[in-house]
C-alpha cells in the first residue's frame, strides 16, 4: 500500500483512532532520532573514552571485586 492509500484508508478512521496513530507515529519517529544521536555521540567520543588517561583511570578496577564474598 503507498502513501496515498495509506492516509486515504486513515481518514476514514474515526478522529480518535486517526489521533492514536499519529501519536503512536510520532513517538517511533522520536525514539528513532534519540538512538541516532545516541549512536553518534557515542561513535564520536569512543576514542576519548578508549585512550584518554583521565577518562580510563578507573578501568584498572575492572578486575576488583567490589562485594565480599558472603
Amino acid at each position: 500500500m503507498g502513501t496515498k492509500e495509506l492516509i486515504k484508508e486513515i481518514s476514514k478512521l474515526p478522529k480518535e483512532e486517526r489521533l492514536f496513530i499519529i501519536e503512536k507515529t510520532l513517538s517511533a519517529i522520536r525514539k528513532e532520532e534519540i538512538s541516532s544521536k545516541l549512536k553518534k555521540a557515542a561513535n564520536l567520543l569512543y576514542e576519548d573514552y578508549s585512550h584518554d588517561p583521565e577518562l580510563t583511570a578507573f578501568t584498572a578496577l575492572d578486575t576488583e571485586e567490589f562485594y565480599e564474598p558472603r
